[in-house]
């Protein structure tokens, strides 16, 4: 297998991509590092960057380390490089969630993954009402193609299994509104304006409460006086897709954190908006409760998308590989 050698100019490139993947609460928990020997770049999780109420076993931001694995897939496609993951290549280093090994493409046509490297700077999260235009099935079927590509699926149920996942996703959001603690966390992560943070959502980013009371959008602020922006009414019909893994271990945990980014980048592609609704996956009851009738599937996110206005940006971290 023949590599090519990675200069500070192409770390560089490769790590603005890497951040630019989200990441739950935009806690950003990844760290890179350069293995000297290989030319491999190391993704590993950052455990000062975590939320033991929300996500106390760390699914959600092995979900958060695996987008950042598929920009950095995607950066390195199309700057001519072959990228060849590993997933948790080291069980004595439980903290290294995956390698990538740049190599030499081989002749022939060049890599999906490169046409999507224009998206990755124009996707964020929108927390705004969309304008309930649907989106078209080819790009529906586009999204999924994406999923599947991962190792992960991605469903799009009908109107009544949107509405069922939309009051599951509810109840959880009820769920983390009752608890103190969780609420606490939550809101540990919006950041003032002007504070100049690397790290969590800023106040303009948080998006309005849905008047209407169908999308449950989650509260950032809470009962805090001032802070949360008057509400507007949501669309009435909401497209939402389902990413679930037939297994649920680490590397599935991984590979459908791969599989979300891509999903979202082919979105953004196609100038489709894209939201998170991960509430009722912090619940075990309601997560299991997603899956409906299936057997082995183990949901990991629902993903909100429509046309409407763009999210609003939120900060990263300065890039640096140790």
């Amino acid at each position: 297998m023949q590599t090519r050698p990675v200069d500070a100019t192409a770390v560089e490139a490769l790590l603005t991509a890497a951040v630019a993947a989200p990441s739950i609460h935009n806690t950003q928990p990844w760290r890179f590092g350069l293995d000297a020997a290989t030319g491999a770049v190391e993704v590993r999780a950052d455990r000062r960057r975590v939320l033991p109420f929300a996500d106390p076993e760390a699914r959600a931001q092995h979900l958060s380390v695996g987008a950042a694995v598929l920009n950095l897939r995607v950066a390195a496609a199309h700057w001519g490089w072959d990228p060849v993951v590993r997933l948790l290549p080291d069980p004595h280093r439980p903290d290294l969630l995956a390698t990538v090994l740049l190599t030499a493409p081989a002749a022939g046509e060049p890599s999906p993954l490169a046409g999507l490297h224009e998206a990755v700077g124009r996707r964020h999260t929108s927390r705004m009402p969309f304008t309930g235009r649907p989106v078209p099935e080819p790009v529906v079927a586009g999204m999924t193609a994406a999923a599947r590509a991962e190792g992960a699926r991605l469903d799009v149920p009908d109107i009544p299994g949107t509405r069922r996942l939309l009051r599951l996703t509810a109840a959880g959001e009820a769920r983390n509104r009752a608890h103190p603690a969780r609420a606490a966390e939550t809101r540990a992560w919006v950041t003032a304006p002007g504070a100049d943070l690397p790290y969590g959502i800023p106040l303009p980013a948080l998006g309005p409460g849905d008047a209407g009371g169908r999308m449950p959008m989650r509260d950032f602020t809470g009962p805090v006086p001032g802070l949360t922006p008057p509400p507007l009414r949501f669309e009435r019909h909401a497209q939402v897709g389902m990413v679930w893994t037939p297994l649920d271990g680490r590397e599935d945990w991984l590979r459908a954190g791969q599989a979300m980014e891509r999903v979202l980048l082919v979105a953004t592609a196609h100038g489709v908006r894209t939201s998170i609704l991960h509430q009722a996956m912090e619940w075990p009851d309601l997560r299991a409760a997603t899956a409906g009738t299936r057997r082995r599937c183990h949901p990991q996110l629902l993903i909100r998308f429509g046309y409407g206005p763009d999210g609003g940006r939120t900060p990263r971290a300065r890039r640096t590989a140790r």
